[in-house]
């Protein structure tokens, strides 16, 4: 095994879109991801081609959402994982968004969060958004606080602070970026979690999302919305992380870490919660 291991997330917004596309396939030849967790998948494995649904090197789980062709969330490996754990909770498992995964003493959690946008652009969903987050974070707090070595990552749909997107003032009142939003990741980092790119990075002009519209992505008018959280566990074994702008073949663009092969070597126990409520930290 090599001494590092190269660790992505890619929201592809339609894998079979972005597969027709040829760009997850040159992705995969080009960087070589030892873990790539996938958001918005928007398909069953069944709807999936062979090339997609297992391509070549990789082993592949999903969870995916009861509505066709929304949502989901992939996790590929060239290892086979020790443990795999599809769900969280009812009211969120419908729409496919997270996914556990465990290698040796390395756990990775792939999530989709939620958009707090309503069907009429009200901001109607940013509670369910919020329940989302608060789950997740039940659901890893005794493992964490415990040292295992855990990394969160995928599209968190929240630019946590001015840096992270390019027009701060004109967006307070837009989803992903208002106040009770950006609270919800100063909790995070409050806890313990460690927003892996900001940990190498301090500086602005980084975005990992644009709209389609206008030409954002090529004037970079974007948001960093896509994360990867290391536990303080997991921290000291991440060597860097990146922001792969130029990948193309999404919305999104992949962001990742590189971390040491040691992370995933001791004993785990699994990544136990506490219980199956959603209040509290």
């Amino acid at each position: 095994m090599s001494d590092l291991i190269k660790i992505l997330s890619w929201n592809v917004n339609g894998l079979r879109a972005c597969g027709n596309k040829g760009h997850f396939a040159a992705w995969l030849d080009t960087h070589g991801p030892d873990i790539a967790a996938l958001q918005e998948v928007r398909a069953t494995p069944e709807q999936l081609p062979e090339a997609l649904r297992q391509p070549p090197g990789y082993v592949a789980h999903f969870n995916a959402a009861e509505q066709l062709g929304y949502s989901g969330v992939g996790t590929f490996s060239k290892r086979a994982p020790d443990a795999v754990e599809v769900g969280l909770f009812k009211k969120y498992d419908l729409e496919g968004r997270f996914l556990m995964t465990r290698y040796g003493a390395l756990t990775i959690v792939n999530g989709y969060f939620p958009n707090g946008n309503g069907k009429e652009r009200d901001n109607s969903r940013i509670p369910y958004k919020l329940g989302f987050y608060r789950a997740v974070h039940r659901r890893l707090v005794k493992a964490m606080k415990a040292g295992e070595r855990i990394l969160v990552m995928g599209d968190f749909n929240t630019a946590h602070t001015e840096l992270d997107l390019a027009r701060p003032k004109q967006n307070v009142k837009t989803s992903g970026f208002t106040p009770t939003e950006r609270e919800e990741l100063d909790q995070w980092v409050a806890a313990g979690w460690v927003d892996t790119f900001r940990h190498f990075e301090p500086g602005p002009d980084h975005y990992s999302w644009w709209s389609q519209r206008l030409g954002a992505r090529e004037r970079n008018v974007g948001w960093r919305i896509d994360y990867v959280f290391a536990s303080p566990g997991a921290m000291p074994f991440v060597r860097e992380a990146m922001i792969q702008k130029d990948v193309l073949g999404s919305d999104h663009c992949p962001v990742g870490v590189i971390v040491d092969a040691a992370i995933m070597d001791g004993r785990s126990n699994g990544t136990s919660g506490e219980g199956e409520g959603e209040a509290g930290r």
